[in-house]
C-alpha cells in the first residue's frame, strides 16, 4: 500500500494520526496539494491511499476506516454515526471557520460559526460515562475527530469557558504518540499558526457560508445537526399528528387544456428545448427535462396550477448537417430524432403535458409577428457582416458548418459560433485556419447582409426587467453571474439571420433568400409549441399578472433566455410573459471525460433502458448528483455505491421493515400507537425534515430536498433499530404494545416517504402506496400550505402485500457496464485475446450485444423470481442466462465458467433428507407462529453485524442459523424447505 499526503492539509494529519495508532505498514509519499494522485477525479484529492488491488480510497474517513478495520479495529455503529457527522456537519463549519481565522485573522466569527458543533460534542461528551466517545479506549473516531479540530481547539482561546468537557476530551486524545507525531509532520505543531496551514488554505475554494438548513446526520437519536428539536417542537407534532387525513382535499387527474385560473398560482415550466439532430445524453437530460419534470411533479403535488411544455428545437445548422450525414432531408431527419426524444422521455417517465416540436406553422406564424412587432418598433437594423464562403460549395456557411482553431484557448475544433472548451462566443471569420465542415475546404471571406436586434437599444429596459425578476425571482447563481457578465461588458446588435436553407423564413422582401438564426427563433418554440396544445396559448403567454415562468437549462443556454429572448419579447411590446425563474445547471461529465456519441464514451438516453437498471434508479442517481453549484460527474461504481446503500440499506430498508413487522406481526392490520415521548420526538424530527423538503423544493434545490428524503429514512431506520420490536412483540402485553406503536409510527413514515419520493421516483412512489394500501388523499396532505405529517394509517388500516423495492447493483454487473460504455479504447482494450476459435462460438456475435442479451435475460430471470413464478419455469431462463454468460466469456477472451448441466444448481446441495420428507406434510400453526419471530429476530441480528461489517465468520455463523429456521419453518408451515447450503458455499 501507498499512502500520499500533504504538508499543512488537516485531512493528512487524521490519515497519518490513525495509521501510525494502527501500526500499519504502508508507504508514504508527500506530494504538492496540486498534484492530481487519483486520474480520474475532476480535482486534486488528498490523502489518497494506493490499495493493493491498484484501486485508490479518497475519503480521509475512509481510509481511516480501512485501516482501523486493517488490525480488528471494527467501527461500532456510533463510531461510524461519529464519522459521519465528522464529514457532514463538523467539516462545512470547519472550512468556514479556518477560512475565517487564519486567512482573514477573524477568530471571533470563527468561534461562532463553530458554537454549534461544539456545543453538541459538549453534550455529546457530557453524556456519556466513557473516557472517550464512544468507550474507555480510543477509537479511530476519537482519533479522526480530535485531528479535524486540532487546528481550531491547539488555540485555547477559540474554546467557550463552558466547554470544559470538549478541553479534556482533545487533551487525552492528544497525549497519545500517533496524534503528537501526525500533527508535527502535517502542521509543524502549531495549529492555527502553521504557516503550512495558510499555504494549503490559499489554494482552496473559499467555502459556502453555511446555510440555516442542515441535514439530520449527527449521530444518536435526537440530534438534528445545528438544529435542535424543542419540547415546544413535540408537543406541535404530536398534535399535528393526531389531526389524521381529515377534510383534506384530492390531488385530481389533470384536465386538459390545462389554463391559468383566478385565485390559484399558475406556474409555466419550460425545460430547453433538446436539439433534435442526436440522442440526448444523460447530462442533456438532468440539465433539463428532468430537472423541470421533478419541479412540475412536485408543484401539481403542492396544489399549483402548473403546465409543462417542452419540444425538440428543430431548425439550423446541424439539422442539415446530419441530414447530410444520413443521406435524409432535413424533415426527415426531424421526425426521426423527434420520435427518438419522445420514447426516451417516455421510458425516464417525464410527464410532460405537452411534447411537441418547432418545424411547425404555428412557429413560422408566431416568428414573424415578433419580428415584424420589433421591425415596427424600430429595434432592428441592418448590416453588412463579413462571413465565411465556401467556394467549392458555392454557399455561406453558418457557424456550425464551419471549424477552426479557437483564437482565444487555442482549442482546434472550436465552431464557428463558439469554443467548447474555453466557451467563449466567436465570430467565424475569427477562427484560424478554418475548414469547410462539409468538403474541408479552406473558406474564403465575403460580405453578407444581415438583420441585427438592436441590443443597446434595449439594454435600459432590460436592465430593469432583470432586478425586478433576479429581486423576486429564484435565479440561480450561475445564471445571474452569466447574465451580468453579459450586460458588463456591454450589449452589441446581435445577428438573428443567416444564410441557410432550413429554417423560418424572414419575411422580409430584402431578406427573402435567409432564415432566422436558431437562437432567435428556438426560444419562441415555448410560444409555439404552447400553441399547438391549446389555441388559448395566450393566456399563458401574455399574461404576466397571472403566471410564474419557470426555465430549466444547463448554464450555456443562460445568455439566449436572460438577455436575447427578453429582448425579443420587450421590443415586442405585447405584454408577453417573461421568465421568473431561471434554474440552471453546471455540466455532468461522464466518469473522467465528456460525453461523445461518436467516440462511445458515455451513455445516452436510449441506451440507459438496455442496462437493465430501472428508469427509477436512474432518476434516483442523476438527481443525487445533480450538478447545481459546480460540475460534477456520473461515475458507474458511485452509482453502484448510491444504489446499496441509499437506496436499498437505507430507503428499501426501512419501509420494507415497517411493512414487514405489520404483516408478520399484526396480520397485515396497522395495531394501535400509544405514543411515549421518543415517539412524538421521531415525529417532531421527521416533521422538521418535511419543512426542509418543502423549502428546497420551494427554492428548486431538488439535490438537498433528496438528501432529506434520505434523512427521514434514516431517522425511521434508527427509531427501528433502538426500539428492537421484532424482540418486544414476544415479551410481556406492555411490550408487545409497544412494539404495535414503533411499528405503527414506522409504517406512517414509510407512507411520507412514498409521498416525498414522488417527484423523484415515481414509480416506487406509487408501488410503495400500493403496498401500504394508502388512501389517495396522501398525496396532497403531507404537502399542501407548510407541510404537515400526520397519521395517514390509522390503526386499523390494512394494508397490502410488502415487498423488496430495489436489486442491489452487483460488482460484475456494473465492470460490464463500465466497459460496455467506456468508448472505442475501452472496447479495443477487452477484445484482443480473442481468436477466429471465439468468433465462430459467438457466431459473430459482437460483446456489445450479448452484454445486452445477458442484461436483460437476467432482469427477465429477477422479475420471475419476484413474482415467485413456477420453479421449473425459472430452472429453464436461469439455463438460459448461463449460456448467455458463456457466449459473453468467450466474446470478451475469458474462459468462461462451467455451466450446469439443465436441473441442477450452481453448486451442489444435498436433497433433503427422508426424515424431512415425511414431516413436510404435518404442519403446525402455533410453532409456525414462533418461528416466524425468530426468522425475524434472526434477521436483524444478520443484518446488524452486516452493517456493523463484523468478521466474515461471524456473519457466516449466524447465517446458517437463520438459514436453519427458516428450513425449520418451512417444515411447521407444511412446506417443502429449500435445501441449506453446505458451510462455504453460497445459497
Amino acid at each position: 500500500m501507498k499512502l500520499f499526503v500533504s504538508e499543512g492539509n488537516p485531512h493528512c494529519l487524521k490519515v497519518l494520526a490513525v495509521l501510525e495508532l494502527t501500526g500499519v505498514k504502508c508507504a508514504i509519499q508527500h506530494v504538492i496539494h496540486d498534484e492530481k494522485v487519483v486520474s480520474y477525479l475532476n480535482r486534486p484529492s488528498l490523502p489518497a491511499l494506493l490499495l493493493p488491488s491498484g484501486m485508490p480510497l479518497f475519503s480521509a474517513n475512509a481510509i481511516c476506516r480501512y485501516l482501523g478495520e486493517s488490525v480488528g479495529l471494527q467501527c461500532s455503529d456510533l463510531s461510524n454515526q461519529w464519522l459521519e457527522w465528522e464529514a457532514t456537519e463538523l467539516q462545512p463549519a470547519l472550512a468556514q471557520g479556518l477560512h475565517l481565522a487564519v486567512l482573514q485573522g477573524k477568530g471571533p466569527e470563527a468561534c461562532r460559526v463553530l458554537q454549534g458543533p461544539l456545543t453538541y460534542l459538549e453534550q455529546s461528551l457530557s453524556k456519556t460515562r466513557t473516557s472517550f466517545l464512544t468507550d474507555d479506549i480510543v477509537s479511530v473516531a476519537d482519533v479522526v475527530l480530535w485531528a479535524a479540530l486540532y487546528p481550531i481547539l491547539s488555540d485555547i482561546s477559540l474554546l467557550s469557558g463552558e466547554q470544559t468537557k470538549v478541553q479534556n476530551w482533545f487533551e487525552r486524545v492528544g497525549l497519545l504518540a500517533a496524534c503528537k507525531s501526525a500533527a508535527q509532520s502535517v502542521l509543524q505543531g502549531k495549529g492555527l499558526n502553521a504557516e503550512v496551514l495558510k499555504t494549503y488554505l490559499q489554494k482552496q475554494p473559499a467555502p459556502p457560508q453555511r446555510r440555516d438548513i442542515q441535514p439530520c446526520n449527527s449521530p444518536e437519536q435526537g440530534t438534528e445537526g445545528d438544529h435542535v428539536i424543542t419540547e415546544d417542537e413535540i408537543q406541535s407534532a404530536a398534535a399535528t399528528w393526531a389531526k389524521g387525513l381529515a377534510e383534506t382535499p384530492l390531488v385530481t387527474d389533470r384536465q386538459h387544456p390545462i389554463l391559468p385560473q383566478e385565485g390559484k398560482r399558475n406556474i409555466l415550466v419550460t425545460s430547453a428545448l433538446p436539439y433534435v439532430n442526436n440522442v440526448p445524453h444523460l447530462g442533456n437530460i438532468i440539465g433539463c427535462v428532468l430537472s423541470a419534470d421533478v419541479y412540475s411533479r412536485y408543484g401539481r403535488l403542492r396544489g399549483w396550477n402548473v403546465l409543462y411544455v417542452c419540444g425538440t428545437d428543430e431548425y439550423g445548422t446541424a439539422t442539415e448537417n446530419k441530414a447530410r450525414e444520413e443521406g435524409l432531408t432535413p424533415q426527415q431527419i426531424c421526425d426521426k430524432y423527434h420520435s427518438v426524444h419522445a420514447d426516451i422521455y417516455r421510458w425516464f417517465q417525464v410527464d410532460f403535458d405537452f411534447f411537441g416540436r418547432t418545424t411547425t406553422e404555428k412557429q413560422t406564424q408566431i416568428a414573424q409577428n415578433i419580428f415584424w412587432r420589433l421591425h415596427e418598433r424600430g429595434f432592428l437594423l441592418e448590416d453588412t457582416v463579413e462571413q465565411l464562403r465556401c467556394e467549392a460549395c458555392k454557399r455561406f456557411l453558418a457557424d456550425r458548418f464551419v471549424e477552426g482553431t479557437c483564437p482565444f484557448c487555442s482549442y482546434p475544433e472550436a465552431r464557428g459560433d463558439q469554443c467548447d472548451k474555453c466557451g467563449r462566443l466567436i465570430n467565424a471569420v475569427e477562427l484560424r485556419e478554418p475548414k469547410c465542415k462539409v468538403c474541408s475546404q479552406t473558406p474564403v471571406v465575403r460580405s453578407s447582409k444581415h438583420l441585427f436586434l438592436d441590443l443597446p437599444k434595449l439594454e435600459v429596459e432590460l436592465e430593469q426587467w432583470l432586478e425586478m425578476s433576479m429581486g423576486s425571482g429564484d435565479w440561480t447563481a450561475n445564471a445571474k453571474q452569466i447574465t451580468r457578465s453579459w450586460l458588463r461588458d456591454g450589449l452589441k446588435p446581435r445577428c438573428i439571420t443567416r444564410d441557410l436553407k432550413w429554417g423560418t423564413p424572414v419575411p422580409h422582401p430584402n431578406f427573402s433568400d435567409k432564415v432566422f438564426y436558431v437562437w432567435f427563433d428556438a426560444p419562441i418554440g415555448y410560444l409555439s409549441i404552447t400553441a399547438n396544445y391549446t389555441d388559448q396559448w395566450e393566456k399563458w403567454w401574455k399574461n404576466p399578472e397571472q403566471v410564474e415562468l419557470y426555465n430549466f437549462m444547463a448554464k450555456d443556454n443562460v445568455p439566449f433566455h436572460s438577455v436575447v429572448f427578453p429582448c425579443s419579447l420587450l421590443g415586442a411590446q405585447d405584454n408577453y410573459t417573461l421568465v421568473n425563474h431561471l434554474v440552471a445547471t453546471e455540466y455532468l461529465n461522464y466518469e473522467d471525460t465528456k460525453f461523445s456519441k461518436s467516440r462511445g464514451v458515455g451513455v445516452f438516453g436510449d441506451m440507459a433502458k438496455d442496462t437493465g437498471i430501472p428508469s427509477d434508479v436512474w432518476r434516483f442517481y442523476l438527481l443525487y448528483l445533480r450538478p447545481e453549484g459546480q460540475d460534477s460527474a456520473f461515475s458507474w461504481a458511485d452509482m453502484a455505491i448510491k444504489n446499496n446503500s441509499e437506496l436499498l440499506n437505507n430507503l428499501g430498508n426501512f419501509i420494507n421493515r415497517a411493512g414487514m413487522f405489520v404483516s408478520k406481526f399484526f396480520e397485515n392490520c396497522v395495531p394501535v400507537m400509544d405514543l411515549q415521548p421518543e415517539d412524538k420526538r421521531l415525529l417532531a424530527q421527521v416533521g422538521w425534515e418535511l419543512k426542509q423538503y418543502i423549502n428546497l423544493m420551494d427554492k428548486v434545490k431538488l439535490r438537498d430536498a433528496l438528501k432529506c428524503i434520505l434523512n427521514i429514512s434514516r431517522h425511521g431506520n434508527q427509531y427501528i433499530q433502538v426500539n428492537e420490536p421484532w424482540k418486544k412483540i414476544k415479551g410481556s402485553e406492555t411490550d408487545r404494545r409497544r412494539a404495535g406503536t414503533v411499528t405503527g409510527v414506522s409504517v406512517n413514515v414509510a407512507c411520507l416517504l412514498s409521498v416525498t419520493l414522488l417527484p423523484y421516483m415515481p414509480t416506487v412512489s406509487q408501488t410503495i402506496r400500493q403496498q401500504l394500501n394508502a388512501p389517495p388523499t396522501v398525496t396532497a396532505t403531507f404537502l399542501q400550505g407548510t407541510g404537515s405529517f400526520v397519521c395517514a394509517l390509522p390503526a386499523g388500516h390494512h394494508i397490502g402485500t410488502v415487498s423488496p423495492l430495489f436489486q442491489k447493483l452487483e460488482t460484475d454487473q456494473i465492470e460490464a457496464l463500465k466497459k460496455r460504455f467506456g468508448g472505442q479504447q475501452a472496447k479495443a482494450a477487452i477484445r484482443p485475446a480473442q481468436t477466429s476459435a471465439t468468433q465462430t462460438v459467438v457466431n459473430g456475435v459482437d460483446t456489445k450485444e450479448l452484454t445486452l442479451a445477458v442484461a436483460e435475460q437476467g432482469e427477465k430471470v429477477r422479475t420471475l423470481k419476484a413474482q415467485k413464478a413456477e420453479k421449473a419455469a425459472i430452472t429453464a431462463e436461469v439455463t438460459k442466462l448461463l449460456e448467455l454468460k458463456k457466449q459473453l466469456a468467450l466474446a470478451e477472451g475469458k474462459s468462461p465458467e462451467p455451466v450446469p448441466m439443465k436441473g441442477t444448481n450452481a453448486h451442489p446441495t444435498p436433497s433433503p433428507a427422508p426424515a424431512v420428507q415425511a414431516v413436510v406434510s404435518k404442519a403446525d400453526p402455533e410453532r409456525a407462529k414462533e418461528l416466524t419471530l425468530a426468522v425475524t429476530e434472526q434477521g436483524e441480528k444478520v443484518r446488524t453485524l452486516k452493517a456493523q461489517k463484523a468478521e466474515k465468520a461471524a456473519v457466516t455463523a449466524e447465517v446458517a442459523k437463520l438459514l436453519e429456521l427458516k428450513k425449520q419453518l418451512a417444515l411447521a408451515e407444511g412446506k417443502s424447505p429449500e435445501p441449506v447450503p453446505m458451510k462455504g458455499t453460497k445459497k
